[in-house]
């Protein structure tokens, strides 16, 4: 019986060279098959890897940059007050909407799992009615978590605590806090607990906003690993932007890593977003935020790179492109050597997809069959390049195809080439 799709004399990212045979929605062979398919894709010379996936973003914010003003500090804190302002006179139709179209957008990249924070502060909760619906509409083709986040704290607001249980309640996957804009420490740590409880209680999974601030004395993450350790949620909880350890005593880091290792706790950077937003009261030398992906990772940490943001309060540019956002990252932590860079890869795919507990996920037989198509002979040249994505494919179904584009010169005295791929 013939294959429904198959990708011929594509490079893996481990190098290895294979055809990859699709039946429905699933990967049923890979290695030398033989050419019996109802459609045949030629991929020689061109990386085929998992899809992207992004562990952190805010979809109800996105493509909102300039409404209802642009922030012009540029900082963190002016971004969640101009957020506040477009919260109270969003609708549900107008944050669906740009979602929706970010979604188009994403899988155009290969992005085709999104774990994205939604604002529980407002009592309409219209951001989580919006996204709900947004996560129906494009579950055929791309995986959508969303994250109950309170943006101005658990205990900030009289209904902070309520609002995230009814958004959990509803539908929403994934437990979220920031404790770090809690009113005080004591009330941050204590919001840690509470939120790790009701995660551990309803079986979810937990992701917190964590010490996203220049202050070294913001240690919020000790408090989720030792919860994490607690309550047996090693593999479920993450710490996201983890920016104070940029300024952390390295005698307290020398601890506080073993610590997150062995709690289980996945940890996200921003790297965009951090290097962006962070350092604003400096002077110089002026830090830029990101936390020590590095050490982190030489701890078993599992860590993943994050989006954050598109064209919102916070962050006036992006792409949905998480090549970008490893590319970025890449320089900010110097992770250059080629050890390095095909981890950032990895980063952006696999840890991430491991971070999200997603099932099915990879390029094995059995697997879900979702991929996509780089113009780029490894993982090394797509984070030069963030090259075109030729062809990707979603649980069997291609839904976004380009030509593969080569721009011409036409220079006096000689041949000349635009074609960038290059490899020693």
């Amino acid at each position: 019986m013939p294959l429904d799709l198959l990708i011929k004399g594509g490079t893996l990212p481990d190098g290895t060279v294979a055809d990859i045979g699709i039946t429905g929605d699933t990967i049923v062979a890979i290695g030398n098959l033989p050419t019996d398919a109802h459609r045949t894709i030629d991929a020689t010379g061109d990386l085929v890897s998992p899809p992207f996936v992004d562990p952190h973003f805010h979809m109800d914010a996105t493509l909102s940059y300039g409404l209802p003003r642009i922030n012009a500090s540029g900082t963190l804190l002016e971004g969640i007050a101009l957020w506040g302002e477009l919260r109270a006179t969003a609708t549900a139709e107008e944050i669906r909407d740009r979602a929706l179209a970010y979604c188009d957008w994403a899988v155009s990249m290969g992005l085709l799992a999104i774990r994205s924070h939604v604002d529980t502060t407002d009592d309409r909760l219209i951001g989580v009615e919006a996204l709900l619906d947004v996560r129906e509409k494009v579950a055929p083709y791309l995986d959508l978590q969303l994250v109950a986040f309170p943006q101005d704290g658990l205990f900030r607001t009289e209904t902070g605590l309520q609002n995230l249980t009814r958004a959990l309640d509803r539908g929403v996957d994934v437990v979220g806090g920031i404790p770090h804009f809690e009113r005080t420490m004591e009330d941050g740590a204590r919001s840690i607990r509470t939120l790790a409880e009701l995660a551990a209680a309803r079986g979810l999974m937990l992701d917190l906003h964590c010490d996203e601030t220049d202050d070294p004395h913001s240690r919020h993450i000790e408090t989720l690993a030792a919860e994490t350790l607690r309550l047996g949620l090693a593999g479920r909880a993450a710490g996201s932007h983890l920016t104070s350890m940029h300024s952390m005593d390295n005698y307290y880091v020398s601890k506080l890593l073993p610590l997150i290792a062995e709690a289980g706790v996945a940890a996200i950077p921003n790297p965009l977003i951090n290097i962006t937003l962070q350092g604003r009261h400096d002077t110089f030398p002026k830090r830029r935020g990101l936390t020590r992906v590095r050490e982190l990772r030489a701890q078993g940490v599992t860590v993943g790179w994050g989006q954050d943001c598109v064209r919102d309060p916070w962050y006036s540019l992006g792409t949905a492109d998480m090549l970008d956002v490893a590319f970025m990252g890449l320089h900010v932590a110097q992770m250059t050597s080629p050890d390095d860079m095909r981890a950032c890869f990895a980063m952006v795919t696999e840890d991430n997809a491991r971070i999200l507990n997603l099932p099915d996920y990879g390029l094995r037989p059995g697997a879900r069959a979702s991929l996509v198509i780089l113009d780029a002979a490894d993982p090394i040249e797509a984070l030069r390049l963030r090259p075109d994505r030729l062809l990707v494919v979603s649980r069997g179904r291609i839904v976004s195809e380009r030509p593969r584009s080569r721009p011409r010169l036409t220079l006096p005295g000689r041949p000349a080439t635009t074609d960038r791929r290059h490899r020693l």
